[in-house]
């Protein structure tokens, strides 16, 4: 079955459940501040923006075995970051 996507949005609904998933192992494991649009936006970054020809079964299987350690990591760094701004 082929898939194709005219947006982001469109790509997102589609791989939401692989989404709720993670984000209900994340919640189990101890991991509530992590939404799973953070999931979205860590793999997009570390994962996706060298990646060419994704497919569908790629994206959910990524979603599925993100290291939870390295998302952690990545979400409080990012916030440290934004801490550290200054706003003028």
């Amino acid at each position: 079955m082929d898939f194709t996507f005219n947006s982001k949005e469109e790509l997102y609904q589609m791989i939401e459940p692989a989404l709720n998933a993670k984000k209900s192992e994340l919640d189990r494991l101890g991991y509530r501040y992590i939404h799973k649009n953070d999931v979205w936006n860590y793999l997009i970054v570390n994962k996706w923006s060298k990646a060419h020809n994704l497919e569908l079964n790629d994206i959910v299987s990524d979603i599925l075995s993100c290291d939870n350690k390295l998302l952690d990591k990545y979400i409080k760094d990012n916030l440290t970051k934004k801490e550290n701004i200054e706003i003028i």
